[in-house]
């Protein structure tokens, strides 16, 4: 299934990412490729983590009791 609004070129990537986000047993376990850039973010987002797709668009999440949940893709530029 193609989104409409997320190019159709990352969309292969993105679902990769969710899920190793899925299958992660610790938020540490996303910090393996490097590619992904695990990041605690901060202000507004602050309970939330995020890991990057490409340059401009991120899997945002947030992470409680070893569990990913509300994750959104978003582009960052």
């Amino acid at each position: 299934m193609q989104s409409r609004k997320l190019p159709g070129e990352i969309q292969n990537v993105a679902r990769r990412k969710l899920r190793m986000i899925n299958n992660a047993q610790i938020i540490d376990d996303l910090r393996i490729p490097p590619a992904n850039h695990l990041e605690k973010l901060s202000g507004k987002l602050e309970d939330y983590y995020s890991i990057r797709i490409n340059k401009q668009w991120r899997i945002i999440f947030k992470w409680e009791n070893d569990t990913a949940f509300k994750a959104q893709i978003v582009d960052y530029h």
